[in-house]
């Protein structure tokens, strides 16, 4: 009866030890709002983003789930999603232009947009990571 006692005790610890160990190297980070079932147009940050970029050339080669010249913004929102400094970095690239990353077509530079601005356009990007 101990036998079997300490054999299933033992099969127990070895089976949690591995569950844990599966887990271990896994992140667990929140979903954007789109992944929740929130509405995205009731989020401010999503709102200005698109009213930004209907204002701006950005239409002109990007769209949200399709190749056009540049990139699909959901493309973008994947590539940099666990990159911390994402949206400072797709922010200047938005305001200097760019090429290379994504092909040889170079992206226009938008000299003129704000760094607030710019900043609204990829974090309105960055909610349509799947």
């Amino acid at each position: 009866m101990s036998k079997i006692l300490i054999v299933m005790i033992s099969v127990l610890l070895v089976a949690a030890c591995s569950s844990q160990e599966s887990n271990a190297g896994k992140k667990t980070t929140a979903k954007p709002p789109s992944m929740l079932g929130e509405d995205l147009n009731s989020n401010p940050v999503y709102v200005k983003g698109k009213e930004l970029i209907a204002k701006n050339d950005c239409l002109t080669c990007h769209k949200e789930a399709e190749k056009l010249i540049g990139p699909p913004y959901r493309d973008v929102a994947n590539k940099y999603a666990d990159h911390p400094e994402a949206v400072d970095l797709l922010a200047e690239k938005v305001m200097k232009g760019g090429t290379g990353v994504w092909g040889q077509v170079p992206m226009a530079a938008h000299p003129n947009l704000s760094k607030e601005d710019a900043v609204a356009l990829v974090q309105y990007i960055m909610l349509l990571k799947s």
